[in-house]
């Protein structure tokens, strides 16, 4: 790509994400990205298909980034012995959450798009694929407490559900809310704490 195209490109790019963040995706105006970025709609298409594509292209690594080291994180406790899962609860989880929580101050403004400007585009069940996630990694730990002979008291999905919506969304208000870095981490770790405590509770362990 020459020096002139990336130029334009960057130009589609930085005009979209004004457009994105004052309007989200759905209301958001090609023309008015267009017009911003001082290229024509030809020259829009030839890097984009769609504004779909264009959402795609700012926030798809960031979102990559954040699905992959969450899975990774529930692959490799699930991959500890059984016995070695109850001492670790919480910790593994701690330190990927510390580690997308710098991730995402690094993109700030990509992680605004994916959580308040995604509506129609398929990021915007963001946080509902995190808490499926989590949810299936609760019940596969559940089920290990049961084979230790530690079964814990019966938890309504309902419930569960709940505390793992709300946990994802308190972190992501430490995003949302811009407060300085280290405070986040502060919060996060309190958050860790408090969290984990109570999953031991209701958990009877």
């Amino acid at each position: 790509m020459s020096e002139a195209q990336q130029t334009t490109q960057s130009l589609i790019l930085k005009a979209a994400m004004q457009e994105f963040l004052e309007k989200g995706f759905q209301a958001a105006s090609l023309r008015n990205i267009v017009k911003q970025a001082g290229v024509t709609t030809g020259a829009f298409y030839g890097y984009y298909h769609s504004k779909e594509a264009l959402f795609e292209a700012l926030v798809g690594e960031q979102y990559d980034y954040f699905m992959d080291c969450f899975c990774q994180a529930q692959r490799d406790f699930a991959k500890l012995p059984p016995q070695e899962q109850p001492e670790h609860l919480g910790i593994d989880s701690g330190a990927c959450m510390h580690q997308m929580l710098l991730y995402a101050y690094q993109h700030l403004d990509e992680f605004k798009l994916l959580l308040c400007g995604a509506e129609g585009t398929r990021f915007s069940h963001f946080i509902d694929e995190m808490v499926g996630i989590e949810l299936q990694g609760t019940h596969d730990y559940l089920k290990v407490l049961a084979d230790l002979g530690r079964p814990a008291p019966p938890i309504d999905e309902r419930l569960e559900h709940i505390l793992i919506t709300g946990m994802f969304n308190a972190f992501f208000e430490l995003i949302l809310h811009e407060m300085p870095l280290e405070r986040a981490e502060h919060y996060l770790a309190e958050m860790r704490d408090f969290y984990t405590a109570g999953w031991m509770k209701i958990m009877g362990q």
